[in-house]
Parts: structure tokens; C-alpha cells; sequence
């Protein structure tokens, strides 16, 4: 035994300190990583946690899920606007649409959870209304921004190819939904898409494809639309818009320019994620 060792290796003292020490180091290690935990699954606000929703597939690229798919209506005065869930429950708006549990929380991430237009109690329109600087020709030349987007806008829908890709996939729109007077910054961007091919999975879905959400969540004439918030960096993509996009593979699709994700609108797919608490009012 050295001199400065206070205590015999057979001595119960010396087992008795270190395991002191051991122990509240390792009790240190457990409270701080239970701290971490608590920091990271508790939902300080509204309708965060797991949330089951139905997006357009993402198909390439590094994003990490589908985009939220809102269901779309129309009015008797041919407005295109998205349904709104009509029963508030735990903070978050739900209802029962195709047989499915229909949430908003679906739409709680990327920032959108703090958008005023995604509180259940917000006065909101839900028609949408023209984007402003949309990638699509058409749009610019006949909307103004805050225009409601009318189905007799997409009468070309079978033919319109924009310049990208081919023909006969559908014809777009950048807009927003329920961000009326609020600052521009904090708008739900929509993107609105009439095509014959969601007419045709209607009448036979394919494999996969829940037919009883899709009929209830698209038009008899095709209409259909998704938040366009990518899942990735929270970009703002788009249907065929861009030149850049045949090099990846998303001319006639949903494409991203930033990181390059790309997002099937004709594929319907139910996924989940963690939905980002809603800051209570």
C-alpha cells in the first residue's frame, strides 16, 4: 500500500467510496440524459407527437417523407378551397374524412405550426388564393395575388405542359390557404394540381392507393392539393416548373431545386412523423 493511499485495496471503506463516487457519477450521466429525452419527445404547446396523414410519395432525393396532402372542395361559386377539419380536439383540428382521421397537426412542421392559419380557432377563409411571383406563365398573366383560384382557370388541364416534361399530366398553381391578412412570411403555401390521372385513379385506384380517402379528398374533375412545404429544408417546390428538373428526374413531377427532392402527386401514400407542438395562444 502507498503512503498516500488512504485506503487497503481489501478495505470495505475503500469499495464503499468509490462506489459512491461511481454512483453518483453514473447518477449525474442518468439525470442529464433523462433531462435530454424529456427535452426532446415533450410537446410544449399543441397536437405535437405522432401523427398519421396522407402525403404525395417522395420518390428521390434526401427528403425524409411525402409532403401533407389537404383535401380539396368546391364551392357553389366554382372556388377551389381546402377542407378544414370541424371538431377541435387536444388543440389540434380532426375529423373523420374517407373512413380516416384527418388532422391538422399533419401540417405542424417546418415552421408551419406557428403559422396563425393552423390554430383550430383562427376566423380563416379556407378558399385558395393566388401565390404571388408563381414559376408558372398562365398564372402570372391571369391571377393577381389574393385572387380566388376557380376551376374555370384549369379548362386546359388535359393539354397544358407549361414547357417541361410532357403533356396530359395536369395543370398547376401556386397558392396559399388561410393566411388571409397575415404576413407574408407566415402564409400556408398550397399547391393546387387538376389532372386526369387523379380522375382516373378515382374511378379505379390503384394498388395502394386508399380509394375511399382519395374520392373524399380530391374533385369529380380532378382537383387536388398538398402543402408545399418540402420535408427536407422546408423549400418551396414545384410542378413542373423548373428546366433543372429533367436532370434529376422530376420533370413531371414535384421538384425541389434546392437539394433536388422530387414528390409523386398521382401517389397517395399514408405516413407518419412527429408533429411539432403548436404554440398555445
Amino acid at each position: 500500500m502507498s503512503a498516500d493511499d488512504k485506503y487497503p485495496a481489501e478495505s470495505g471503506r475503500r469499495r464503499f467510496v468509490k462506489g459512491v463516487v461511481g454512483s453518483a457519477t453514473l447518477a449525474g450521466i442518468g439525470t442529464g440524459s433523462a433531462v435530454a429525452v424529456n427535452t426532446a419527445t415533450s410537446a410544449s404547446g399543441a397536437g405535437g407527437g405522432i401523427t398519421q396523414y396522407f402525403a404525395i410519395e417522395n420518390t428521390d432525393g434526401p427528403a425524409p417523407r411525402g409532403m401533407p396532402q389537404v383535401p380539396v372542395e368546391k364551392n357553389s361559386d366554382g372556388e377551389l378551397a381546402g377542407i378544414w377539419p370541424d371538431t377541435v380536439k387536444d388543440g389540434v383540428a380532426v375529423m373523420e374524412l374517407g373512413g380516416s382521421t384527418y388532422s391538422s397537426a399533419a401540417f405542424q412542421y417546418c415552421g408551419v405550426q406557428t403559422y396563425p392559419g393552423v390554430d383550430p380557432g383562427a376566423d380563416q377563409n379556407n378558399v385558395f388564393k393566388a401565390a404571388a411571383s408563381p414559376p408558372y406563365d398562365w398564372q402570372e398573366d391571369e391571377l393577381e395575388p389574393g385572387d380566388p383560384i376557380t376551376a374555370d382557370l384549369f379548362e386546359d388541364f388535359e393539354e397544358w405542359n407549361g414547357g417541361i416534361g410532357k403533356a396530359g399530366l395536369g395543370k398547376p398553381a401556386m397558392a396559399n390557404w388561410r393566411s388571409e391578412d397575415v404576413e407574408p412570411a407566415s402564409t400556408i403555401p398550397v399547391q393546387v394540381l387538376r389532372s386526369p390521372r387523379i380522375i382516373e385513379m378515382r374511378e379505379d385506384p390503384p394498388e395502394g392507393i386508399d380509394g375511399d380517402w382519395l374520392r373524399a379528398s380530391t374533385t369529380e374533375d380532378g382537383f387536388m392539393a398538398w402543402v408545399d412545404k418540402c420535408t427536407h429544408f422546408c423549400c418551396v417546390p414545384a410542378f413542373k416548373a423548373y428546366e433543372g428538373s429533367a436532370k434529376f428526374g422530376g420533370e413531371d413531377a414535384v421538384y425541389c431545386q434546392c437539394h433536388q427532392s422530387v414528390y409523386d402527386p398521382h401517389s397517395i401514400v399514408r405516413k407518419s412523423f412527429v408533429a411539432l407542438p403548436r404554440p398555445e395562444s
